[in-house]
């Protein structure tokens, strides 16, 4: 699934952030007065602060425009309030590429499928269309969260939807976060990468909101933070970007729509799909020089013209399910894309001149689309010249082995992204980390199994080329997915037998569970973690030590039970620990070592009558020496 930049300022290079600035200074106006961040008048760069707001001054923020509901600052929050309906608040510039991020809490709701957004692309006036990131109070419904915009009808259009690992419920805070690079979006909640989307549609200038439905939420540190155009590099907490390799090739006919279809279905980031031209110079999508694999011709596509190609069957040949399918070319495939979702790794073939690569791009632009395309290539030339031709369009240099120095060839090609083969990875794994650190994206090719997955996604890499993108994508998203907290007893050990002489310390493991909501009880009572087990407090017998630990995967309790036994050197210990009279002790201790333990319960029941001996140490005592003389 697709990939977004992390930092800007951490992780573009020089040449990529100046990059950057120019296309931000082309699709962005200026920011905003007001806008904290920004200088007046000046758009803003990879990496700078647009929108900081706390909301300590009490008042709602200069630039800051509630259009309906109820918006007030209260005690250090902007509450916004929607008895029903839907109600915003807008404020901020437009941006192409950002960061947007709030602390939000539902403080009432009128149902659990209520809910907030974050607008994503929204005029200042709240006319529609708009677009909108939401987040229900029963978070874990099918549509927890969704990317969604309301159309000029006044109709919803959803395009993505997803359940959250939790309930976000009433009276708790989340972070929510949407990262935003043109028309694409991904959607964090606490951290955590929930889904994400190509299909966002953008204005020229839509800005940012808030917006709630049936609830009253309250919400606190909204940032906005300008990002890079580029977008490619993995941020924490997301899954590998998924792309489809001819298509879903695994399960429908290469290059062709079936199989483009089958791969969008699938919750693939971009369809990866080989471009050649014919011998009029029309680009269709084959992979081989010749036809004759893949379809029911013959010949070497350059021999064909655009007619020719059109009457060939090129689905027969996988199953007679796709007889019929026909060899796209680049227009249609793009047109597709554009209508209906979808981004393209456009793989350049064969192109021996600039200007059969310019036949390429052309199409590109004349359908719009050269934000959704990314160009590979084996060939530097071809990258080359799509630089000149087309200096917006992310590069990606294809490597059946590492150049020696990827990271300045990287630089030296203008790339987004450096795309080795797998076993070209494995032999120097480390080199994602050196790209990273020069702001370049790694993906991988062609890996088709879990194993593999599992080594390349360890290794860092941004994207993963396969054959099966709806098994990667299932893959990655549960691999990535809030893992539900692991705990137990470690100390007393479930089973352990112990006596008074021994002091063991309570100590627990949790793995994935919140520090602050870590809970151990002994007999319903509770207790901390860390601390002195005292036995000379608790009753011969069994006892039961309760672990809840709670985190962002849900609860996870376990429980786990020891024994006190009464020994003598137990009994020994807790007479000389029990705070008695001296005269007391001693006499108890005499019993004790001539073993009358009936005289020595006797004993410890007297004193505890006249105040020689706390009373409950004495019970204890007593009780001990009967079980021993029962014994």
């Amino acid at each position: 699934m697709f990939s977004y930049a992390t930092s800007a300022s951490a992780r573009i290079g020089t040449a990529l952030a100046l990059t950057g600035a120019l296309a931000l200074l082309c699709l962005a106006p200026p920011a905003r007065a007001g806008a904290p961040g920004t200088v007046p008048g000046a758009a803003p760069e990879p990496g700078d602060v647009v929108v900081s707001e706390d909301f300590a001054s009490g008042s709602l923020p200069d630039g800051w425009r509630a259009i309906d509901g109820d918006w007030q600052v209260e005690d250090g929050r902007l509450v916004g309030a929607a008895a029903s309906g839907t109600r915003k608040l807008t404020f901020g510039p437009h941006l192409a590429d950002y960061r947007f991020e709030a602390t939000a809490r539902f403080d009432t709701v009128a149902e659990a499928t209520r809910w907030f957004a974050l607008g994503l692309d929204v005029p200042a006036s709240g006319a529609t269309p708009w677009w909108i990131a939401t987040l229900r109070s029963g978070s874990t419904a099918a549509n927890g969260a969704e990317f969604a915009q309301l159309t000029t009808a006044g109709s919803w259009n959803v395009t993505d939807t997803a359940a959250a690992p939790y309930a976000a419920a009433t009276g708790r805070d989340v972070k929510v976060r949407i990262e935003v690079h043109g028309h694409r979006a991904a959607w964090f909640l606490d951290g955590r990468q929930l889904m994400r989307t190509n299909r966002l549609q953008r204005s020229a200038d839509g800005g940012l909101a808030l917006v709630v439905n049936g609830s009253q939420v309250s919400f606190d540190d909204v940032k906005v933070t300008a990002l890079g155009p580029s977008g490619h590099l993995r941020p924490e907490g997301a899954p590998v970007t998924v792309v489809a390799h001819r298509g879903a090739s695994s399960s429908a006919p290469e290059n062709t729509m079936f199989a483009q279809e089958v791969g969008r279905r699938s919750g693939a980031d971009f369809i990866e799909n080989d471009v050649q031209l014919t011998k009029d110079g029309v680009p269709y999508l084959l992979h081989d020089t010749t036809v004759d694999r893949t379809t029911d011709g013959t010949g070497d596509i350059r021999t064909l013209t655009a007619a020719q190609l059109d009457t060939l069957d090129a689905g027969s040949w996988f199953s007679p399910h796709f007889a019929g399918a026909r060899v796209p070319t680049l227009a249609a495939q793009l047109a597709d894309l554009r209508t209906r979702g979808g981004s393209l790794l456009l793989e350049v073939k064969r192109a021996d001149t600039r200007e059969q690569v310019a036949a390429m791009i052309d199409v590109v632009r004349a359908e719009k689309m050269t934000d959704r395309v990314f160009v590979q290539s084996f060939e530097p030339r071809h990258l080359r010249w799509v630089h000149e031709l087309a200096p917006e369009l992310p590069l990606g240099l294809l490597r059946s082995t590492l150049d020696a120095d990827p990271v300045a060839v990287a630089a030296d090609l203008h790339l987004t992204s450096y795309n080795p083969s797998g076993a070209a990875l494995d032999a120097r794994p480390g080199v994602v980390a050196e790209l990273h650190r020069a702001g370049v994206a790694t993906m991988v090719w062609t890996i088709d199994s879990a194993t593999e997955w599992r080594r390349y996604d360890e290794y860092g890499v941004d994207g993963i080329i396969t054959n099966r993108p709806a098994e990667l994508a299932g893959w990655s998203q549960a691999r990535t997915a809030p893992q539900k907290p692991a705990a137990a007893v470690a100390s007393p050990a479930d089973g352990a037998v112990l006596d008074r002489a021994q002091r063991p310390v309570l100590a627990v493991t949790t793995e994935h569970a919140d520090a602050a909501k870590v809970e151990l009880t002994l007999d319903g009572e509770p207790r901390e973690p860390g601390t002195v087990l005292d036995l000379g407090a608790l009753a011969a017998g069994g006892h039961t030590l309760r672990l809840t630990a709670t985190g962002p995967g849900g609860t996870t309790v376990t429980t786990s039970t020891f024994t006190v036994k009464a020994t003598r050197a137990g009994l020994g210990h807790l007479i000389l620990a029990s705070g008695g009279r001296p005269q007391t002790v001693e006499g108890l201790l005499g019993s004790l070592a001539r073993g009358r333990y009936e005289q020595l319960g006797k004993q410890a029941r007297k004193a505890g009558a006249r105040g020689e001996l706390p009373a409950a140490t004495a019970e204890l005592i007593a009780a001990d020496a009967k079980e021993l003389r029962a014994g």
